[in-house]
């Protein structure tokens, strides 16, 4: 009779936790599904401000190729280069990169340059850097990030491409030196691999899956 009564309750033990881990996987597949879906909204955005709408004539978010370069990209993952264009002629390219070295680990970015290889801008679209400190590199913190509007860029031996501190151009914050460290040879980086790369770049045929939200996209 225990057994019976034993039994019965583990049954409906191991019942309540695989109804359980069910319910926690499809909230996650959910969740995941919905953070993915917010990050390339956030992204569509980010690339309508680097390169506006009326700089280009093609749908910058289809004109896209896949790429990898963890030596210059930062990252062993596959990213992505949109390229901008009027008609047939090639505008500006924004490349996803990733500062490896962060206070607080990876820093995702996107690098606009434009044809002749002048940084458009950048923008940090994931991290996790210290609030108050290594969060500028944030633009809903701090306007730091601007600093690499319509930047000139001479090849990887610019000097002025480096944080006050180490000789260059661009601030570093007080007490936080790393993170913006970081950001700055990420996106040198990524207009070296610009460079060295321009004509692969705009002449690769599109590669990319689509991924950006319908509904994120508005009138086209």
């Amino acid at each position: 009779m225990m057994m019976n009564y034993m039994g019965k309750n583990g049954a409906i033990l191991a019942g309540f936790a695989l109804v359980t881990t069910s319910l926690i996987a499809i909230t996650f597949a959910g969740t995941k599904e919905r953070i993915q879906f917010e990050k390339e909204k956030q992204l569509l955005t980010v690339l309508n401000e680097l390169v506006a709408e009326d700089q280009h004539t093609n749908d910058l978010h289809l004109d896209c190729i896949i790429v990898n370069n963890e030596s210059s990209l930062g990252s062993s993952n596959d990213q992505r280069i949109f390229r901008a264009r009027q008609n047939e002629e090639s505008i500006a390219a924004v490349i996803e990169t990733t500062a490896p070295n962060g206070y607080s680990g990876e820093i995702k970015m996107v690098v606009a340059v434009n044809f002749e290889g002048v940084s458009l801008g950048a923008r940090v679209v994931e991290h996790k850097e210290t609030p108050g400190l290594g969060d500028k590199v944030d633009l809903r913190v701090s306007d730091w990030i601007l600093s690499f509007a319509n930047v000139p860029f001479d090849g990887e031996n610019d000097k002025r491409w480096k944080v006050k501190k180490d000789g260059g151009q661009f601030d570093q914050f007080t007490g936080a030196t790393i993170t913006p460290r970081a950001v700055v040879n990420a996106v040198k980086n990524a207009l070296v691999y610009y460079a060295a790369n321009k004509e692969m770049i705009f002449d690769t045929p599109s590669n990319c899956i689509d991924s950006l939200p319908n509904e994120a996209k508005g009138d086209e």
